[in-house]
């Protein structure tokens, strides 16, 4: 049987308070299914919205046209489209397997939840399901909980939540804008699962294999004996242009 979800607790007060800023990720956009059908440029932006929360961007090749459909259509409310995002393959391919669990939970419940986790105990809470449901999982469990369907309901669209910080006038920056996509930890994953081969003929010593575009190009000695021939043709070339000019202005002298 699968272990209930750790219990955790705010670690600040984190008064939320309603955004004084112009319509941005951090304003709530709510559209009903009916006026969804009926206002082609609200569904428009809700989408656009729902993608640049989930995605941070809307690339054309990103956009999923069926989950549109169905959302303009009302088939499905706007936390199944948010729930569709986030299950993609556009999502798993570019933020999940780029990041570790710990991290997959920080990005996650700021997408969804429109907060920061709340310090280590939440993030291990929500690694454990991620470990045990998998993306999937994780992506129900956020989305049909208390939090997610107080805050946001099935029509609005999950935004970044200003919180009021003592001592400044502004609220806390906007989770978009400090969590990148991933970080030195892709990076290190990527070095550790290159093969530990060494001489390769595209870069010795270096440990990382020979990229595809590189296939069939001629090896390390090759390439330096033709730059050696290059340059040797060169300076042969340019001291005959030389001479040959010292030589006509010679004749031109004496004549």
């Amino acid at each position: 049987m699968a272990l209930p979800v750790l219990a955790t607790r705010p670690r600040t007060n984190n008064s939320r308070v309603s955004s004084f800023l112009v319509a941005s990720e951090e304003t709530a956009r709510q559209s009903g299914r009916f006026a969804l059908q009926c206002d082609r440029a609200g569904a428009d932006e809700l989408i656009e919205q729902s993608y640049r929360q989930i995605f941070f961007h809307a690339f054309k090749v990103d956009r999923d046209a069926a989950l549109e459909s169905q959302l303009r259509s009302g088939q499905i409310s706007t936390r199944d489209f948010i729930r569709g995002l986030l299950k993609s393959d556009k999502f798993r391919n570019d933020f999940y397997r780029c990041n570790s669990n710990y991290r997959m939970v920080e990005q996650v419940v700021g997408r969804v939840l429109g907060r920061p986790v709340h310090g280590d105990e939440e993030r291990i809470a929500w690694s454990i399901v991620i470990a045990q449901k998998g993306l999937p999982g994780f992506v129900d469990a956020l989305l049909d909980s208390s939090e997610y369907l107080e805050t946001f309901g099935e029509d609005l669209v999950p935004y970044q939540r200003s919180r009021k910080l003592a001592g400044q006038a502004v609220g806390a920056m906007p989770f978009n804008q400090q969590a990148p996509r991933y970080d030195a930890y892709w990076r290190e994953a990527m070095a550790r699962r290159a093969p530990a081969g060494r001489g390769t003929a595209w870069a010795p010593n270096s440990g990382w294999p020979q990229p595809a575009w590189l296939a069939g190009q001629p090896t390390p000695a090759v390439q330096n004996a033709w730059r050696w021939f290059v340059a040797t043709g060169g300076f042969v070339l340019t001291g005959f242009v030389v001479w040959t000019a010292l030589a006509m202005l010679s004749t031109a002298a004496q004549g």
